[in-house]
């Protein structure tokens, strides 16, 4: 099967832009309007990953993507027009795997679709890979050229968050948010203090060869 995208989007120029730069990027796409049509669609035909807006008629987002949750395990993203905390939450939590927030550049959205792409195509295999960098998620260990660098645990998850989501540009808060959880009284500058160990861990002498600091943003790490 070839990668089957299902949009369920009601603002139909915005379904149609989307609908058409998928296909460009060779992504066979299929889109509903309706609430209720796409989840009878998400539930009745093969898909790799569903683009799921929260508002919509006859059906919302969040309702749609927990009874998709309650018979199929697609990878979901969530596109909405809110930028709250508690809206980002509440779509995570119904079972969205990610969210991306209206107006957004088609160049962020494919990236954030073939990274989760990339996650569940791969969950039986052990090691993420960047340079001469490799991480192992089963054993818990980093290594570079052969040589293993101690992590603690937050130094290791963040480091996973960021090759999980190559070619991606992390705000802090969204670091935060995974690697720390919703509840952590974290202040974002905790971020910034794990990139310079994770840094000088790695790599003591170029210390932003590996991982780029997006000034203003957060970090990234570019393929």
């Amino acid at each position: 099967m070839e990668n089957r995208i299902l949009v369920i989007e009601d603002e139909k120029n915005l379904a149609r832009f989307i609908e058409l730069e998928l296909k460009y990027e060779g992504y066979e796409v299929m889109t509903e309007h309706d609430g209720r049509d796409g989840l009878n669609r998400a539930l009745s035909e093969p898909f790799n990953l569903i683009l799921l807006d929260l508002m919509l008629p006859s059906l919302s987002g969040m309702e749609i993507c927990r009874r998709i949750r309650q018979s199929r395990d697609l990878p979901i993203i969530m596109i909405t027009a809110k930028d709250g905390v508690m809206d980002r939450v509440s779509g995570l939590d119904s079972g969205a795997d990610d969210y991306i927030v209206k107006p957004f550049a088609i160049e962020e959205l494919l990236a954030r679709m073939r990274a989760l792409m990339r996650r569940t195509g791969k969950e039986t295999q052990d090691t993420l890979t960047h340079k001469d960098l490799i991480l192992n998620t089963k054993s818990y260990k980093v290594e570079k050229d052969g040589r293993e660098i101690p992590l603690t645990k937050k130094e290791f998850d963040l480091l996973r968050m960021l090759l999980d989501n190559k070619d991606i540009v992390l705000t802090r808060d969204r670091i935060i948010e995974k690697v720390w959880g919703y509840d952590a009284d974290a202040e974002t500058n905790v971020v910034d203090v794990y990139i310079r160990h994770l840094r000088n861990k790695i790599d003591p002498e170029q210390p932003s060869a590996y991982i780029e600091t997006v000034r203003g943003t957060g970090y990234v790490i570019r393929s």
